[in-house]
């Protein structure tokens, strides 16, 4: 029997929380995935205002629950044979604080054991403008090896609800990842003239 894949996903505090638990239920649907979910203290506030769900609902999504003070959990190693981690949505202070390898919390630690091991690290990136600051983390954490993806509708997808958006960038994610999904149509190519 081979050992299941795990996937880490880390929900911050930026507005955008619909994307880290979207991104759970698409996990918990796939065949041979092991989800490991940590989450901010802001994290959990913005759950709490921008879902109908309580903390007990989003827990029972993942496999395995880490309180985000545990930073002795077993995903702080590198050791922890993890294939990714989705930071859904990061926040502009958690971003700063992986650009900078500020491993304060199990969230920033395991996101800077994804760098150092040289595994998948993709941050969805909530913040709108943008300043100097932002810019540059986002540089730095990119030239680290992670990916910034910004979780920006696909127009040509012709969204009818926000769902159908939430979900293309889920999948956009999942591709990131190397994890085979159907969330969101593909890009089939402009019709060719005849």
């Amino acid at each position: 029997m081979t050992a299941p894949r795990r996937i880490v996903v880390g929900i911050s505090g930026a507005s955008g929380a619909v994307y880290g638990v979207a991104l759970l239920r698409a996990l918990r649907a796939m065949a041979g995935i092991e989800s490991h979910l940590v989450v901010s203290d802001a994290g959990w506030l913005n759950i709490a205002h921008e879902t109908e769900l309580a903390r007990p609902d989003v827990e029972a999504l993942a496999d395995v629950v880490h309180d985000n003070a545990a930073i002795g959990a077993s995903i702080a190693s590198g050791s922890f044979g993890a294939q990714g981690m989705v930071v859904a949505p990061c926040s502009m202070r958690t971003l700063a604080a992986i650009a900078h390898g500020l491993s304060d919390s199990l969230l920033t630690r395991a996101a800077d054991v994804m760098l150092k091991e040289r595994r998948r690290l993709v941050l969805l990136a909530r913040e709108s403008p943008l300043h100097l600051v932002h810019l540059r983390n986002m540089v730095t954490v990119t030239e680290m090896g992670a990916i910034v993806c910004p979780p920006m509708p696909a127009f040509y997808q012709r969204p009818r609800t926000v769902d159908d958006i939430v979900q293309h960038a889920v999948a956009r994610a999942l591709d990131l990842l190397g994890l085979d999904n159907d969330l969101a149509p593909r890009w089939p190519g402009l019709p060719q003239k005849s």
